[in-house]
């Protein structure tokens, strides 16, 4: 369907008289200024798509400033909610620090030369109820993701969580001691 040439001059005159102030107004509440300039051009790409009559809009500043604030405060709650996830993942970022820190820091030369602690760890393991046990070596010492596990072993891929989820709760009651042990191993 090829568009009349009255709706591209009519378009084009909208285009031109509001793109600028439509961007400043828009930057006044971004951040970056491709932001403002993207939220702009994505308001005049809808109205060339849906092919909106501003024969039809009585105020038709009025309605292009409509569809840039709701715009733009779709863009502010997206970064909003992106920031508050961000720091959502540097706090857990900055726990599993702390904890690799501590964990490194608490290991000795001794401690680590000490031969015992391979057999503690086995014998840990060792003690696993058996189907806890073959699920946890086939993940943490063979590699294999847990669907893997689940399809070898005809089990549903909960019971693989579950499972692994009772080993370390199990090896960290069991080694509790040697918590750094049980963080630098697994």
């Amino acid at each position: 369907m090829k568009l009349s040439i009255d709706y591209k001059n009519s378009f084009e005159e909208i285009y031109v008289a509001y793109y600028s102030r439509m961007k400043r107004f828009a930057q006044s509440y971004l951040i970056y200024e491709e932001e403002a300039e993207n939220i702009v051009q994505d308001i005049f790409i809808d109205i060339w798509e849906k092919k909106i009559d501003f024969s039809a809009i009585s105020n038709v500043s009025g309605y292009l400033f409509l569809l840039l604030k709701n715009k733009c405060i779709d863009n502010i709650r997206r970064i909003k909610v992106e920031a508050k996830a961000l720091t959502e993942i540097q706090k857990e970022n900055e726990i599993s620090f702390k904890l690799k820190l501590d964990s490194l820091q608490a290991l000795d030369d001794k401690f680590l030369s000490n031969p015992d602690i391979d057999n503690l760890i086995e014998k840990a393991i060792n003690n696993l109820p058996e189907r806890c046990r073959q699920i946890f070596v086939m993940n943490r010492f063979e590699g294999k993701k847990q669907r893997d596990i689940a399809d070898e072993l005809d089990i549903s891929i909960n019971t693989v969580e579950s499972q692994m989820s009772i080993a370390y709760k199990k090896l960290k009651e069991e080694l509790k001691e040697y918590f750094h042990v049980f963080i630098f191993f697994f």
